[in-house]
C-alpha cells in the first residue's frame, strides 16, 4: 500500500486536468464505489497498458517512416524528382534519412540546386549528410565551395577525407590532393589508391613510384595500377620488373602487360605473355587483337578476330576500327552491319571513319541514323565538319548539340574552340569560355591548352597569356602553344621570355617548342640569337634538328638578306631539302628582289609539288617586281597546263556572332554600297597623308590607272572597312585572310589605322599584324 501510495503521489500532477474536470460540487457527497464515477488518479495496471500503447504506435510510425524513405529513394532512383518531393512533404515527421535521401536523389538526378537548397533547410544534419552535400559539390566540379563545406564540417570521417581527396585527385590538382592525404587523421585502402591514381593519371608516375614503395601490403589493384601507368610512359622495363615482383596476379595484371607490349609494337613479347597467360579471357584475346591493328598488320588481326572462342562488343569495335584506320570503309561496313550486337562506340567508329576520310556526306547519314547518340558522336561529326572546311556548319551543330541537352564534354568543347580558331570567331569563342568556367573545365589542361589556341589563332594575344596562367598545371603543349602564339604575332622578345620561364620552371623543350622559338627570332628579325639557339639545342637539350628547324634558319638568314649562308646552310643539310625549306628561299628571294635564285628555288618546287599554286604567284610576283611581264604571262600559261588554279583569295571579319566573308571586288554584301562608298573617301585621306597604291605588285601588264583601282577592292579592305563601320569604336577589328596579306594592303592598313584612330588586328596564312597609330607589330619585317 505504501508503495501504491508514493507512486500515485509522484505523478498526481501529470493527472491535475482531470481531477478538476471529474470534482463533485459541494452539496453532493462522494460515494465510494460508484462505478460512474471515474477514478482520478489512474492506477498502476492502467499506467502500463496506456505505455504499451504508446510504444506500439510509436513503433508503428518508425516503421511508416522507413517506408516513406524507401519511397523517396525508389522514386529517386526512376528519375521522378517532384513525385519523391510529394512523399517527403505529407511525411508526418522527417529524419535526417529523409533528406539525406532527396538530397541524394537530386544530386543523382542532375539538381544541385535543389539538393543544396535541401541541405540548407535540414533542421538537423548527420555526418552522412555533410559527405552527400560534399560529394555533391566535388561531382559538380566545384572544389572551391567543397573546401568551405569541408572546413565547416562539425565533424569528419574517412569518407569525408578521402571525397576531398578524389575531388581534387579529379580534377588534376594533385598536390592540393597530396596536402589533404598528408593531413588525413586516418586513411584506408581507397585513400592510398586514390592518391597513387592521382598521380598515375597525371603523368606523375615517379611520384607514384615513392608512394607506392613507402607502404607495403598493397591490393592487387594497386599493383595493376602502378604497373598501367608505366605502360601509358612506354616504361615497359619498369612495367615488367613490377609485373615479376607481384605477390599475386589477377587478369588485369596479365592484360595490361599483354596491353603494354602490344601497344608499343612488340608483338611477339606480347604473343609469348598471352601464351603464358592462365586466364585467357575475352580482354586478352582483344588486348592481342588490338596490338595487330593498331601495329597495321590488319591480316593478323583479322585471323586473330577469327580464332576468338568468344567476342564482345569491344572485339568487334577494334576489328571495324582497324579497317576504319587503314581507310578500308567497305570492309568496315560490312563488318558493322554482321556485327550481332551494336553499341554507340560500333556507331561513333563508322561515323569517324567517313568523317576523317572526307566523305561528310555519308558521316551525317550515319549520324542521323543512330539510335542514340552521345556525346563523342557529337564531338566526332563536329569534328568531321570543322576538318572538312564546314566551319559555320561546325558551330551549328554544336549549338544544336546543346539544344538536344546533350552535356557538353571536354571533346565537344575543344572541337568548337578549334572551329572557333579556324575562322577566328572570337565572340563565340568568348561565350565558350564562360560556359567552360561554370562546367568547371577551366583550369584543366587539355581544354586549357585549346582555349590557349582559340585566343592566340582569334588575335586576342593579351587574352591568351591571360588563359595560359590560369593553367594550373601547364604541360609542354601549354608553353609551345604560349611561345609560338607570340612568334606568330610578331612579338619575338616575349616569346623568347616565355621560353627562358619554360626553362625556369623545369619543363625541357622538345622539338616543337624549338620551332616555335626560331620563327619568334624569324617574325622579328633576331639572327645572332635564332643563330646561337640553332646551334646549341643539340648540346643544351639534345634535339637533333630536322627539316622545320632548318627551314626556320634559312627563312631567319633570307629575310635579313643573307641569302648566300642561307644556301650554305641548305647544302650542309644532313638531308634533301623538302619544298617548304626551298620556298624559304623563294619567299627571301622575293623580298629582296634576286631572281635568279628564286627562279631555281622555284624549278626544284615544281618538280616536288607540280601542284603548289602558292610557288606559281610567288615567282609570278617576283617577275611583276622586276616588269618581265612576258615570264609574268608564261607562268600562267604554265598553271593552266598543269591544271593548277590559283587559290582565291578572300577575308572574314566576325561582327555580333556572325562571320561576313568577302572576296575581291564583292558585289554581294548587303552593304556594299556603303562600304565601297567608305573606301573611296578612306582613299583620298591616305592620298593626303602620303599613302602611294604599289602597282608593282599587280600581275597583269595594265596601266597604273587600273592598276589602283584592281587594288583598291582587295578582300582585306573591304573586311576591313566593314569592321570599321559595324564594330563599336574603342574595340578592335580582327580581320582574317586565308593567304597572305598583299604588300600594298599591308601598307595601306598602316594609313587606315592612324586616320580612323582604331588597333586593327590582321592574321593571313602565315602570321598576325597588329596595326595601330600608322605603324605595324612586324615593324614590316614579313
Amino acid at each position: 500500500m505504501r508503495g501504491s501510495y508514493r507512486f500515485r503521489q509522484l505523478h498526481s500532477s501529470s493527472f491535475s486536468l482531470c481531477s478538476l474536470e471529474t470534482r463533485q460540487p459541494s452539496n453532493i457527497k462522494h460515494q465510494t464505489g460508484n462505478p460512474t464515477c471515474p477514478n482520478p488518479i489512474p492506477s498502476k495496471k492502467t499506467l502500463t497498458q496506456k505505455r504499451r500503447s504508446m510504444n506500439k504506435l510509436s513503433n508503428a510510425s518508425d516503421s511508416e517512416i522507413v517506408k516513406l524513405n524507401k519511397d523517396i529513394t525508389t522514386q529517386m532512383r526512376n528519375g521522378r524528382c517532384e513525385a519523391a518531393l510529394r512523399v517527403f512533404n505529407v511525411m508526418p515527421r522527417r529524419s535526417p534519412v529523409s533528406y539525406n535521401a532527396m538530397i541524394s536523389g537530386y544530386l543523382a538526378n542532375g539538381k544541385f540546386d535543389l539538393a543544396k537548397d535541401m541541405f540548407e533547410k535540414m533542421p538537423e544534419r548527420d555526418l552522412v549528410s555533410w559527405n552527400v552535400m560534399l560529394s555533391g559539390y566535388v561531382r559538380n566540379r566545384d572544389l572551391g565551395a567543397a573546401h568551405a563545406l569541408f572546413e565547416r564540417m562539425p565533424e569528419k570521417d574517412v569518407v569525408s577525407w578521402n571525397a576531398m581527396l578524389s575531388g581534387y585527385a579529379q580534377n588534376g590538382y594533385v598536390d592540393q590532393a597530396r596536402k589533404v592525404f598528408e593531413r588525413m587523421p586516418d586513411k584506408n585502402e581507397i585513400s592510398w589508391n586514390g592518391l597513387l591514381a592521382a598521380y598515375v593519371q597525371n603523368g606523375r608516375i615517379e611520384d607514384a613510384r615513392r608512394l607506392f614503395e613507402s607502404k607495403a601490403n598493397w591490393e592487387a589493384v594497386s599493383w595493376n595500377c602502378l604497373m598501367g601507368g608505366f605502360v601509358k610512359q612506354k616504361r615497359l622495363v619498369h612495367a615488367r620488373q613490377l609485373f615479376d615482383r607481384m605477390p599475386v596476379r589477377d587478369e588485369v595484371s596479365w592484360n595490361t602487360m599483354i596491353t603494354g607490349y602490344a601497344q608499343n609494337g612488340e608483338m611477339s613479347e606480347a604473343r609469348r605473355l598471352f601464351g603464358e597467360s592462365p586466364i585467357r579471357d575475352v580482354f586478352a584475346w582483344t588486348s592481342m587483337l588490338s596490338g595487330y591493328v593498331q601495329n597495321g598488320m590488319l591480316d593478323e588481326g583479322r585471323r586473330m578476330f577469327d580464332e576468338m572462342p568468344e567476342k564482345n562488343s569491344v572485339s568487334w569495335n577494334a576489328m571495324i576500327a582497324g579497317y576504319v584506320q587503314c581507310k578500308r570503309m567497305d570492309m568496315a561496313m560490312k563488318l558493322f552491319e554482321a556485327m550481332p550486337f551494336r553499341n554507340a562506340s560500333s556507331w561513333n567508329t563508322i561515323l569517324t571513319g567517313y568523317a576523317q576520310s572526307g566523305d561528310i556526306d555519308s558521316a551525317r547519314k550515319m549520324f542521323d541514323s543512330m539510335p542514340r547518340r552521345d556525346s563523342i558522336s557529337w564531338a566526332a561529326i563536329i569534328a568531321g565538319y570543322a576538318q572538312n572546311g564546314y566551319s559555320e556548319e561546325a558551330l551549328c551543330l554544336f549549338v544544336e548539340m546543346k539544344r538536344d541537352g546533350e552535356r557538353l564534354t571536354r571533346s565537344s568543347f575543344t572541337c568548337a574552340l578549334s572551329t572557333c580558331a579556324e575562322i577566328a570567331a572570337l565572340e563565340l569563342g568568348k561565350q565558350l569560355h564562360g560556359r567552360m568556367t561554370k562546367a568547371g573545365y577551366e583550369t584543366g589542361c587539355y581544354v586549357g591548352n585549346a582555349l590557349l589556341v582559340m585566343y592566340c589563332k582569334c588575335g586576342s594575344i593579351e587574352e591568351a597569356y591571360d588563359v595560359f596562367q590560369g593553367i594550373a598545371e601547364k604541360d609542354v603543349v601549354s608553353w609551345n602553344t604560349m611561345i609560338y602564339g607570340y612568334a606568330r604575332h610578331g612579338f619575338g622578345s616575349k616569346a623568347l621570355m616565355v621560353f627562358e620561364s619554360m626553362k625556369a620552371a623545369g619543363i625541357k623543350p622538345d622539338d616543337v617548342t624549338m620551332v616555335g622559338v626560331l620563327s619568334a627570332c624569324s617574325h622579328t628579325g633576331l639572327v645572332d640569337r635564332g643563330t646561337e639557339y640553332f646551334y646549341s639545342m643539340n648540346q643544351d637539350y639534345g634535339i637533333t634538328a630536322n627539316s622545320k628547324h632548318y627551314t626556320c634558319m634559312i627563312d631567319l638568314l633570307g629575310r635579313a638578306g643573307r641569302l648566300e649562308e642561307a644556301q650554305n646552310l641548305m647544302r650542309d643539310m644532313p638531308f634533301e631539302p623538302d619544298a617548304a625549306t626551298w620556298g624559304a628561299l623563294l619567299g627571301a628571294s622575293r623580298i629582296h628582289g634576286n631572281t635568279e635564285l628564286g627562279e631555281k628555288a622555284a624549278q626544284i618546287i615544281f618538280e616536288m609539288e607540280p601542284e603548289n599554286a602558292g610557288m606559281y604567284v610567288l615567282l609570278s610576283n617576283l617577275y611583276a617586281a622586276s616588269g618581265r611581264w612576258g615570264e609574268v604571262g608564261k607562268m600562267r600559261l604554265k598553271m593552266k597546263d598543269k591544271g593548277v588554279r590559283k587559290v582565291p583569295g578572300y577575308s572574314w571579319v566576325e561582327v555580333q556572332n556572325k562571320i561576313h566573308t568577302f572576296s575581291v571586288g564583292d558585289s554581294i554584301h548587303p552593304d556594299k554600297d556603303k562600304i565601297y562608298a567608305f573606301l573611296e573617301e578612306l582613299d583620298l585621306k591616305m592620298k593626303r597623308e602620303g599613302y602611294i597604291s604599289s602597282t608593282k605588285l599587280v600581275l597583269h601588264d595594265v596601266e597604273e590607272e587600273e592598276k589602283e583601282h584592281m587594288l583598291k577592292y582587295h578582300s582585306e579592305k573591304l573586311a576591313v572597312a566593314f569592321g570599321i563601320l559595324s564594330i563599336p569604336a574603342g574595340r578592335p577589328i580582327r580581320v582574317i585572310k586565308n593567304l597572305r596579306v598583299c604588300g600594298d594592303c599591308h601598307n595601306a592598313i598602316k594609313y587606315i589605322s592612324k586616320i580612323v584612330g582604331r588597333t586593327i588586328i590582321l592574321r593571313d596564312s602565315h602570321r598576325f599584324h597588329h596595326f595601330s597609330g600608322g605603324n605595324c607589330s612586324c615593324g614590316d619585317y614579313w
